[in-house]
């Protein structure tokens, strides 16, 4: 194996670009906050930058090497959008460690790509041989990618650590691939959803070890605390909110067979969602949540059907009925966070984000692949935005629950990084369901109370 120099220069702030057009207006409450409780300290926007990345990488990988194993129009398309969520990648591990580090980083990672196409044609060709020498770069491509990573970080990231978690990021791949090509989708979008929710501990590990190489880069804040982990739990769960619906809407308007496993994960990540929203503001809270927040994805649906048919009448319902939601919706959680959150600007936020998502489909429906794919990839970003205003809205709201920090003694273990309990769950979803749900889970009741008295 060829070894590689990495170019240890001064940190730039430009890791952050990737997602620097999508800071949101909580700036200023996140200022008022101290290190502890803010989820926008520079180690944090770090996790957050990374964690953006590495989820998207899983989410696309997947959704393209299905493309691909069904040979459809929009397979450039979307290779293109994981090409550019590589260029992305490469241009924040460049800031990081110098260019030279950054060109081969993406000579390493794109391999890895490379191997799962070849991967998928080989699979498409009945081919068990290429499969196998696919597999064989594969393990290779494991190996190189965490020597890469063990020196970048000065060994705060052990070579062996790192095989093991990059081998179930690549199974994860393989698995939730093969399920699909055998039609068994429940079984290949559960294998998705937990490929991309295992790149937040990749997320994790990576930044916890860039902000101990270069402290004072990061105003020696840390990547790892439980307000930082309640940004990423949100981060994780609103982006794939995102990036489901939009292959959902695919598969519904196109009559694929896996429609109704594409709807079924995307319901998934709702009840996700609103098991949050409960362990924060009691099962009653949630239950009121979870009604709205589905009822958008209803309407979604009921955009495709009308699309379908061809069905202009029902098209513009459907957009009254989404209108009528973003109000709602905006109203609840306006009422939830005391008005941490006001209603004004929620809207503008949910508007966005209905835009964003017809706009995907639209152009898919009207065969703009590239657009399709670059609004899908502004929407996953968008996403972003509400995780980051909730997050630092129910901290605000519960400081005691978030004060201290949760740093790990010595760097993360598991694949890559980021703690995890023994079933493999990210820490994260402890912290939200587990330690809120105990301590103020029945605020949203304790609140109602209130107000009835």
């Amino acid at each position: 194996m060829k070894k590689r120099t990495l170019l240890a220069v001064p940190l730039s702030m430009s890791l952050l670009v990737p997602t620097v057009a999508f800071a949101n207006d909580h700036e200023g409450k996140a200022a008022e906050t101290n290190a502890d409780t803010s989820v926008s300290t520079p180690a944090s926007e770090l996790r957050s930058a990374l964690g953006h990345l590495f989820t998207e990488h899983a989410f696309l990988a997947v959704e393209t090497l299905k493309k691909g194993a069904d040979g459809t129009e929009d397979f450039d398309a979307l290779a293109g959008a994981l090409g550019q969520n590589t260029d992305d990648l490469t241009a924040a591990v460049a800031s990081v460690y110098g260019e030279e580090a950054g060109v081969a980083f993406k000579e390493i990672w794109s391999s890895h790509i490379g191997y799962f196409v070849d991967y998928a044609t080989a699979t498409a060709g009945d081919d068990q041989a290429g499969k196998d020498k696919a597999v064989a770069e594969l393990d290779k491509y494991i190996v190189e990618q965490a020597a890469f990573l063990e020196t970048a970080t000065e060994g705060r990231l052990k070579a062996a650590d790192l095989e093991a978690g990059l081998k179930m990021h690549v199974d994860q791949l393989v698995w939730a691939f093969d399920s699909y090509v055998a039609g068994d989708y429940e079984t290949s979008y559960m294998n998705e959803r937990e490929a991309i929710k295992h790149m937040t501990m990749v997320a994790a590990g990576l930044s916890t070890a860039i902000t101990d190489q270069f402290p004072d880069k990061f105003e020696n804040s840390m990547a790892v605390t439980p307000a930082a982990d309640l940004r990423s739990a949100l981060d994780q769960v609103f982006t794939e909110h995102a990036g489901l619906a939009v292959m959902a809407m695919q598969n519904g308007v196109d009559g694929d067979p896996d429609f109704e496993a594409s709807s079924a994960a995307l319901l998934a990540n709702a009840d996700d969602l609103a098991a949050a929203v409960s362990s924060v503001y009691g099962e009653e809270g949630g239950e009121a949540f979870d009604a709205i927040w589905k009822s958008h994805i209803g309407y979604f649906v009921d955009y495709v059907t009308a699309t379908a048919n061809d069905d202009q009448a029902g098209k513009d319902q459907a957009m009254k009925e989404l209108e009528g939601y973003v109000v709602e919706q905006a109203a609840f959680l306006e009422t939830a966070t005391e008005g941490g959150l006001p209603a004004a600007d929620l809207e503008a936020g949910l508007t966005e984000h209905v835009k964003q998502l017809i706009a995907a489909f639209d152009q898919y429906v009207a065969g703009d692949y590239e657009a399709s794919y670059a609004s899908l990839r502004g929407a996953y970003a968008h996403m972003l935005m509400p995780a980051e205003g909730l997050s630092q809205t129910i901290v605000n709201q519960f400081p005691e629950k978030f004060s201290g920090q949760s740093m790990p003694d010595g760097m993360p273990k598991t694949g890559m990084g980021g703690t995890a309990d023994q079933d493999g769950m990210p820490y994260e979803w402890f912290l939200l369901g587990g330690l809120l749900a105990a301590a103020i889970g029945g605020a949203f009741a304790l609140r109602k109370a209130s107000n009835e008295a």
